[in-house]
């Protein structure tokens, strides 16, 4: 099994260096036919060959950490500068702030913490979330490390260490604070704001919004969904874990590789990513610049993918897609039942598209049906019309129909929480060093860092 597990890394971590050659020269080759000195370079056949060049080389690189690049932002009709600081980090996550040069004396904005998806993808996936709300926001987003680069000897990661995290940051960020979770998170943030309310936890947030969240994916269950039900706990162990090889930091660490997530999410839409690169070719041989930078953009995010830890990714299939543990009221955290039926003093929004195929329809809304306690006036669901997963939180769409009706809920759920009893009686702590972790709009007529212990192990 160990053997199997290194092997697949090691053979894609073979592939790519094999291919390196090859896709140096058609980089070389298309400098050398887009130079202007190139006359060939103009005619139709340099423009296709130059193409083909340019689609071969993207096809094959390895996309590395994008970056968030949000230098200035308008606050109140005024462009302002951006810059972004770690205000908080542990093993897997850093806290980023996105730090508006304004005085905070005369705008006075809502703090929100944006809980990005451990899935995959980089939290830069989220850059059009964070460039529509730091308008109007103080704006937080967890950061999360990739798996491959963490020694195996900083501790392990799993569904509760990020429930704690989350409680974590709350906490620090708190007592006023908004969180605001798409896709996956959507799960431990429930979580996590379950415990805080079982507790009384004074740093409860004012408000949570839960967008495309697999909350309980027995409701319109996917393609996703059904997968996991078919295969079981077991063959997603035997089939998609693999060991980190030389000469990663994370070395022998077991992970879910993000190159495998990336294969499953491509091949549910293939047609579409075909059809997609067909159209850039033809874009680059008639020189049509826009709409190729469009192309360049979406799949840099897109194929830029991370390693998750093997025992976060199994907790979570187990928990959430075979089991279904929130919904039917059996979710532990480290032994403790979380009883959401406590939540009463968080406002709670849900968000989901018409055409979502990683979280249907009502899947997401299930949360609403869950916290009972919640009063109606501080509940609202919203399903937008002609959008699919990634729709939900990036867009026109989002900017123009999602994002205000998140603002005003936030806006009232903030007059609701000022109103709370409690709220500011727990003095801010400081942010902790690195270290393990024990590491159509309705409304739903249904009823600074604490310290925390070391993981208990077997």
């Amino acid at each position: 099994m160990m053997n199997s597990q290194i092997s697949l890394y090691m053979w894609y971590e073979a592939a790519h260096a094999l291919i390196g050659p090859a896709r140096s020269m058609a980089q070389a080759s298309r400098w050398m036919l887009d130079n202007p000195a190139n006359f060939a370079g103009k005619s139709t056949i340099g423009r296709s060959l130059s193409a083909a060049c340019e689609l071969f080389e993207r096809s094959t690189r390895r996309y590395g950490k994008p970056e968030f690049d949000l230098p200035t932002t308008q606050v109140n009709g005024m462009r302002v500068a951006v810059s972004e600081h770690i205000v908080w980090q542990n093993t897997f996550c850093n806290l980023v702030h996105f730090d508006r040069m304004i005085d905070r004396n005369r705008v006075r904005q809502p703090k929100l913490l944006i809980v990005a998806p451990m899935s995959g993808h980089y939290a830069t996936l989220l850059r059009g979330t964070v460039e529509t709300f730091i308008q109007t926001h103080e704006v937080y987003i967890t950061d999360w490390v990739d798996a491959r680069l963490v020694p195996i000897g900083a501790g392990s990661f799993d569904l509760d260490d990020y429930v704690d995290y989350v409680r974590d940051m709350l906490t620090f960020l708190g007592p006023d604070v908004h969180v605001l979770a798409v896709c996956q998170p959507s799960v431990p943030v429930l979580a996590a704001v379950g415990l805080m309310e079982m507790d009384k936890d004074p740093c409860s947030p004012y408000s949570m919004t839960l967008m495309g969240g697999p909350i309980d994916t027995r409701k319109s269950p996917t393609v996703v969904n059904k997968l996991a039900q078919e295969r079981g706990i077991d063959w997603f162990k035997k089939n998609c874990i693999v060991k980190v090889p030389l000469p990663n930091p994370g070395f022998m660490r077991e992970v879910y590789p993000g190159f495998l997530q990336l294969t499953g999410f491509m091949a549910m839409n293939i047609d579409k990513h075909i059809t997609a690169h067909g159209d850039m070719f033809r874009h680059l041989v008639d020189g049509d610049g826009d709409s190729a930078e469009k192309h360049r953009e979406f799949y840099d995010e897109y194929m830029a993918v991370m390693d998750l830890t093997a025992e976060f990714y199994l907790q979570t299939v187990d928990t959430v897609f075979v089991r279904h543990a929130l919904p039917k009221g059996e979710m532990l955290h480290r032994g403790r039942l979380i009883d959401l039926k406590a939540v009463k003093r968080v406002a709670l929004m849900t968000v989901e598209g018409e055409n979502d195929d990683i979280s249907g329809v009502g899947q997401t809304e299930a949360a609403q049906h869950l916290c009972v306690n919640i009063p109606d006036s501080q509940r609202a669901h919203w399903v937008q019309p002609r959008v699919g997963h990634y729709g939900v939180f990036n867009g026109s769409r989002f900017r123009a129909d999602i994002a205000p009706r998140i603002c005003d809920f936030i806006a009232n759920a903030t007059m609701a929480g000022r109103n709370r009893p409690n709220t500011s009686t727990r003095p801010m702590l400081e942010a902790p060093a690195a270290k393990p972790s024990r590491a159509k709009t309705t409304k739903v007529s249904v009823a600074k860092s604490r310290t925390t212990k070391a993981k208990a192990k077997a």
